[in-house]
């Protein structure tokens, strides 16, 4: 039977965000505050007289692939969590080129849905968010193809899971092309305040199509 998530409460809402380094964006520096410095923040911002919105939650951590996440699933549990959403992937692909250490798609397909089921039994709505890429050499070109696997699945997840999609590679590779890569990610991985920006604006016009409701319309 495919999971399907309940309805949101109509007012104060709890929104999590659950990921690696581009969600933590700097959120354990001692100049900076638990939301980071990234979209996080941003949507924060954008969400602060929203009167549905109560609390958000920045739950990243540099370096975690989605083993890391289903490790740390209590650190979810213990908010009360409306609507989660995660972003996580690129990791399990640059651990594969850099550590040879390879996250197959049927283990990387397994934790994320141990993940989202527990989020289904908690009460919460999920979004999901694309892992991306902004290739600036040979050798990151080379991850595409396991990236783009990666990607696959986060798409018939989403399906599965009746949860909303941003394709973030899909948009910032389009919007790479008219800027340049290096204005949105100058590593190809983690985000300018420009790509947060977009990440941010992404979410938020994902999130006003209504299917989690964190909008107030």
């Amino acid at each position: 039977m495919t999971p399907t998530t309940p309805s949101l409460p109509e007012a104060h809402q709890t929104l999590v965000f659950f990921g690696d380094s581009v969600t933590e964006a700097n959120r354990h520096r001692p100049e900076v505050d638990a939301l980071g410095e990234g979209y996080v923040r941003i949507i924060a911002d954008e969400l602060s007289n929203n009167p549905t919105t109560s609390e958000i939650v920045n739950l990243g951590v540099g370096g975690n692939r989605v083993r890391d996440l289903r490790a740390r699933w209590s650190e979810v549990a213990a908010q009360r969590t409306d609507v989660l959403t995660v972003l996580i992937g690129i990791n399990d692909v640059w651990r594969h080129f850099d550590r040879d250490d390879y996250t197959p798609a049927e283990a990387f397909a397994e934790d994320f849905r141990a993940i989202l089921d527990e989020a289904v039994a908690s009460g919460s709505r999920i979004m999901l968010m694309e892992p991306f890429l902004l290739p600036l050499s040979r050798e990151q070109e080379a991850w595409l193809p396991e990236l783009h696997e990666k990607i696959d699945i986060v798409k018939d997840l989403g399906s599965a899971y009746a949860a909303p999609i941003v394709p973030l590679h899909q948009l910032l590779n389009e919007a790479a092309s008219d800027l340049g890569p290096l204005e949105l990610a100058p590593d190809g991985i983690h985000p300018s305040q420009l790509g947060h920006r977009l990440i941010a604006e992404a979410w938020l016009a994902e999130a006003s199509e209504g299917r989690v409701s964190p909008l107030a319309h």
